[in-house]
């Protein structure tokens, strides 16, 4: 499926105003790991608060441990203090990465801004080496303006 195909869908799901904000983050979680074979762990983590730290939300894959990440800490974390999309096309030469299943190979973290503050992120898991286009940045880009409107 074409990432334009999926804004529709993405469209439809945040204006499903009869589901709570968390299932419409796992919808989205749910649509984007079975419409792009790349996409194997979707998730969403947000700020903590005040706290210096991401909480992990709605998500589909594989169950993790990481459910608290010092802002710093693991892509996620730099992510939360660069305030920049995070493009990692082979997780193993990251010094800073947080392994989450053997399996993974690349990842991608968008962050979600609302009124100018990051407030959290889009993490995706790919068992595919380099996977992630400027494409899927642009489409993930789009999910979080989405999600921020919901939030």
């Amino acid at each position: 499926m074409t990432f334009e195909r999926l804004k529709s869908q993405v469209e439809s799901i945040i204006s499903k105003t009869t589901l709570t904000v968390n299932d419409r983050l796992l919808d989205i979680c749910r649509l984007l790991e079975n419409q792009v074979e790349y996409y194997n762990w979707v998730g969403f983590y947000f700020r903590n608060g005040t706290k210096e730290e991401l909480i992990l939300g709605p998500y589909v894959g594989a169950p993790t441990d990481h459910t608290v990440i010092p802002f710093g800490k693991g892509i996620c974390g730099q992510v939360a203090l660069s305030n920049t999309n995070f493009v990692v096309p082979d997780v193993t030469l990251q010094d800073n990465y947080i392994a989450c299943s053997i399996t993974v190979k690349a990842e991608i973290v968008i962050p979600i801004f609302v009124k100018g503050q990051n407030i959290g992120q889009i993490d995706i898991d790919s068992n595919s080496p380099d996977p992630f286009t400027e494409a899927d940045e642009r489409f993930l880009e789009f999910v979080c303006t989405k999600v921020s409107q919901i939030l």
